[in-house]
């Protein structure tokens, strides 16, 4: 289960929160909770320092605009190379479900 976090939340939030993870090892699942933030030398970050723009927030999608696209590639991140990392890396199966807040 890939878990995403919403705005000012990070991975950490729902780790510590939900208590999910007794339950999730006993039913064999495993649970992914990646800090989608842009990281990286260079990342655009919005003038204002707004922080539901920039380094703070990466909303999930690809940029396409000149700026913001060299680091800000969430869509492609999630659904694509996290899940080939992780199942390249860790006995799992592919069988995935990406949800969040």
């Amino acid at each position: 289960m890939y878990w995403l976090s919403g705005l000012t939340c990070t991975d950490q939030n729902f780790m510590q929160k939900v208590g999910a993870l007794k339950l999730a090892a006993k039913l064999g699942i495993a649970i992914v909770t990646p800090d989608t933030s842009p990281r990286g030398e260079g990342v655009a970050n919005d003038p204002k320092q707004a922080y539901d723009l920039g380094l703070g927030a990466g909303f999930y999608v690809n940029a396409t605009q000149a700026r913001w696209n060299k680091h800000y590639q969430m869509y492609d991140y999630v659904v694509n190379e996290l899940p080939e990392i992780i199942e390249n890396h860790f006995p799992i199966n592919k069988q995935r479900v990406i949800s969040g807040h």
